[in-house]
C-alpha cells in the first residue's frame, strides 16, 4: 500500500487568521500520526504565512513517522534544514504573491543553483525530493543532480474538467513515474489530490507515497481529522 504523508500547513494557516495559538499544529500532527499516517509535511514559507519555525523545531521533537519539510532551494532555508535535520526535504518553487505552490521546480533550468543545495542537504545525511512536474527531461534533470525522490506535480490532473484532459496527464504522470523509478528514484506525488481523484493514481504501482493537504483538512472539519486521515488511507488501499 502506498504511504500518505498528510500536509499540516492549513492547520498552522487557520491558527494564523486569528494570531492566537489554537488550533495547535502539534496536537493535529499528534492525532494525524495516530489516525495512521506515514508522516507529515510543513511547507516553511519565506513569509511564514502558516507554518513557523518555532512549530518545525518542536514538530521535529514529536513527529515519530516522518517529517518532510518542504522548501525553497536558498541558503536561508538550508540553514534551518541542516539545523532541525527533517527526515526529507523536498525542495519547492515559491512565489509570495501565490495562494499555494503553482507548479514545479525547473530542476533543468535552475541545475547548478539546486545541485548546490542537494550536495549540502546531503552532506548532513538529509535525503532531498524535488518536487517537479511530470515531464521527463525534469525527470533526467533530476536524477543528474542527485536526487533521492521526486514528488511529481498532479495538480493539472486533479484540475481537469474532461475526461480526455484527464486521461492525457494521467499517462504524463506515468510515464515519469516510471522513468524516475527506472533511474533509481522514489516517486511521491502530490497538490490537489482528493477524495474523489486520488484513487486512479493508485495504479501507478511506482508512486510509493502521496502528499496531501487541503483535501484532508477540509474533510475533517466535516468529520474529524481522525476520520479524515483514515478515509484517504482506506482509498491507497
Amino acid at each position: 500500500m502506498a504511504r500518505l504523508g498528510v500536509n499540516i500547513d492549513h492547520i498552522a494557516t487557520l491558527r494564523q487568521a486569528r494570531g492566537g495559538t489554537d488550533p495547535d499544529p502539534l496536537a493535529a500532527a499528534v492525532l494525524v500520526e495516530l489516525a495512521g499516517a506515514d508522516g507529515l509535511v510543513v511547507h516553511l514559507r519565506e513569509d511564514r504565512r502558516h507554518i513557523q519555525d518555532r512549530d518545525l523545531t518542536l514538530l521535529r521533537e514529536i513527529v515519530r513517522t516522518k517529517l518532510d519539510l518542504e522548501m525553497a532551494a536558498d541558503d536561508a532555508m538550508v540553514k534551518i534544514a541542516l539545523t532541525v535535520k527533517p527526515d526529507l526535504v523536498t525542495l519547492v518553487p515559491e512565489k509570495r504573491q501565490e495562494l499555494t505552490t503553482e507548479g514545479g521546480l525547473d530542476v533543468a533550468g535552475l541545475k547548478e543553483r539546486i545541485q548546490t543545495t542537494v550536495a549540502m542537504l546531503h552532506d548532513a545525511g538529509i535525503p532531498v525530493s524535488l518536487f517537479i512536474e511530470p515531464d521527463l527531461n525534469q525527470i533526467k534533470a533530476a536524477h543528474k543532480i542527485a536526487a533521492d525522490f521526486v514528488e511529481l506535480h498532479t495538480g493539472r490532473y486533479a484540475n481537469a474538467t474532461k475526461s480526455k484532459e484527464a486521461d492525457a496527464e494521467f499517462e504524463a504522470i506515468t510515464q515519469a513515474a516510471k522513468l524516475a523509478y527506472k533511474l533509481g528514484m522514489g516517486v511521491n506525488a502530490g497538490h490537489g489530490l482528493n477524495y474523489r481523484n486520488v484513487a486512479r493514481l493508485t495504479h501507478i504501482p511506482e508512486i510509493v507515497e502521496y502528499n496531501i493537504g487541503h483535501s484532508i483538512i477540509a474533510r475533517a472539519v466535516l468529520v474529524g481529522l481522525d476520520q479524515a486521515v483514515k478515509e484517504m488511507k482506506a482509498l491507497l488501499s
